[in-house]
């Protein structure tokens, strides 16, 4: 090898959870052919990876959706890496018996103002008051009365009725009703200035990690198991297998009209100051 083909290193920021893991897990264990590039991983949680992305810190970030329209000036989507639920989504729970017209009665703890759940909610009513709540404590926010509701994303969208609560809403049912499109939750992200050719050359390991962990899912799924926050392998499996799909190696064009639409109604409802141009690599 030529001593001054020294290797380029991209950093890549992703949560901890074992979606996101499965994803990187090729990556991450070097199990791929990079094409000269060398991969640091950075874990954090999606409310600080948002925050980071308006800094632009990382090459390549986890985002939500939603903070995709305070950073699209510096970054551009990947075409896979995507979390889309096609008619399931985010959980509105509540302790009492509640329905959907009651929303604006209640206080709701949510995940993060940046997160693409709380725009979906807001999308659907936008007259509540709300509180912010790690994801990881929104259920026992609720049950100690903290919050009347709860927005819930990640794996208590599994076993919030074994906590003795109801749902009040699914964002994703209600979204696909509405618009008989998927509901787009999170994406990944790169930095616009490593230019064109860079971009797609980490575009193509970041797929090739996505497929290689779904020809081996046994493998990258005990690897995400370490992420996962005590959740037995049969609930991380079900998790894993809601968010990473063939929508995850491809958005298709479903995919991508589903991030369109989401942030077209968010700045049509008033709640992002300023059209979105979405912009996918390659």
């Amino acid at each position: 090898m030529n001593p001054n083909t020294e290797k380029r290193t991209i950093t890549v920021a992703h949560s901890p959870d074992s979606d996101d893991a499965f994803m990187f897990y090729g990556l991450a264990t070097n199990k791929l052919e990079t094409d000269g590039l060398k991969f640091e991983h950075t874990l954090k949680d999606i409310q600080s990876l948002n925050e980071d992305a308006k800094n632009g810190v990382f090459d390549v970030t986890a985002i939500s959706f939603h903070a995709y329209a305070y950073i699209a000036d510096r970054y551009a989507l990947l075409p896979h890496g995507a979390s889309i639920g096609d008619k399931y989504g985010p959980i509105l729970v509540s302790k009492e018996q509640h329905k959907p017209e009651d929303i604006p009665k209640l206080k709701i703890a949510i995940p993060g103002e940046l997160t693409s759940a709380f725009l979906a909610l807001r999308i659907y009513n936008q007259d509540f008051e709300y509180t912010i709540v790690p994801f990881d404590k929104i259920i026992d926010a609720v049950k100690d009365g903290r919050a009347d509701a709860g927005l819930l994303i990640h794996e208590g969208q599994l076993f919030y009725k074994q906590m003795g609560l109801n749902k009040v809403l699914d964002l994703g049912e209600w979204w696909f009703e509405k618009t008989g499109l998927p509901l787009p939750m999170g994406g990944n992200v790169i930095r616009r200035d490593l230019g064109e050719e860079l971009m797609l050359k980490v575009s193509k390991c970041l797929r090739s990690s996505i497929k290689y962990s779904l020809d081996h899912r046994e493998d990258a799924l005990s690897y995400a198991m370490q992420f996962a926050r005590d959740m037995p392998p049969e609930l991380a499996d079900r998790f894993v297998a809601m968010w990473v799909n063939e929508l995850t190696l491809d958005y298709g064009e479903r995919g991508k009209e589903g991030v369109k639409l989401l942030l077209k109604e968010g700045y049509e409802k008033g709640i992002i100051p300023h059209q979105v141009e979405v912009d996918f690599v390659g």
